[in-house]
């Protein structure tokens, strides 16, 4: 409970976290308001083309609940890996970390109540700015452009409650890689970098490129949270989720390991 009490105190008395938590509610719910507003001016000009008697070239934009939420979990948890990763390495940066060490002897207690707190609270916001954004693109889309915006099914309600599960797991594989390499640069860069550019070049590389996605950490995380991104997946979306959440364990334990072993 200490170790809890000293890592509360350090996440609400620094700026980065309330700074980080703005962006991430402006995200969430701007582009989720965005998305319906532009669906339903989409909706509006191939009406209008058929109302003027010129069959349109297009098909109308329907939002889906997935679709909704991308403000989230596409844009959201992204500033929520910095915040997580920005909470150790400025540790690391400032020196404070041998501080804490000192402290608390047990540095893997260190790493998994950081994570935890960090990650519950990132996974409640998620849910709430999920809800949100998905009410908000469906009141913007109108009845027309939002009529695929339903909640009904499992896969409609996956693409809600998946996204909090995606963030806690991505609070402790930015801890993870933030402990390992100590740098907010590099953690920041490298965390942006995966998910953004990385995993999306290996639809360069042909047959071999598309053989290799379905192993994609981040790849089957969109999987999981209904935006398979037309990868062949040689299983369903819980195994998505299983196959990334043990991705997240090996990378945070090596972080353990090698911060139980090296100089603080």
């Amino acid at each position: 409970m200490s170790v809890l009490a000293a890592e509360r105190i350090k996440l609400t008395t620094t700026k980065s976290p309330w700074w980080c938590t703005v962006a991430i509610v402006a995200l969430g719910l701007g582009i989720a308001a965005i998305l319906g507003i532009s669906a339903r001016s989409a909706y509006g000009s191939y009406e209008n083309s058929l109302a003027s008697g010129n069959p349109p070239d297009f098909e109308p934009f329907l939002p889906t609940v997935a679709d909704s939420v991308t403000g989230v979990s596409g844009f959201g948890v992204l500033v929520l890996m910095i915040m997580a990763a920005l909470a150790i390495t400025s540790e690391y940066r400032f020196g404070l970390i041998r501080t804490t060490f000192q402290a608390i002897p047990s540095r893997a207690s260190v790493l998994v109540t950081k994570s935890l707190l960090i990650g519950v609270v990132g996974a409640a916001l998620s849910f709430v700015l999920a809800l949100g954004g998905f009410y908000l693109a469906k009141s913007f889309a109108g009845p027309d452009a939002g009529r695929a915006l339903v909640l009904e099914g499992g896969d409609a309600w996956r693409s809600i409650y998946s996204v909090p599960i995606y963030a806690f797991l991505c609070v402790f594989l930015a801890v993870g890689v933030g402990a390992l390499l100590r740098q907010s640069a590099a953690a920041v860069a490298l965390l942006l970098l995966w998910p953004l550019l990385v995993e999306s070049l290996f639809n360069l590389f042909g047959s071999i490129g598309r053989d290799i996605m379905p192993f994609l950490p981040f790849t089957n995380a969109n999987n999981f949270l209904g935006a398979p991104g037309g990868v062949d997946f040689h299983w369903g979306p819980w195994a998505s989720l299983l196959y990334f959440a043990a991705f997240v364990a090996i990378v945070f334990g090596a972080s353990i390991v090698v911060v139980n072993k090296r100089d603080a």
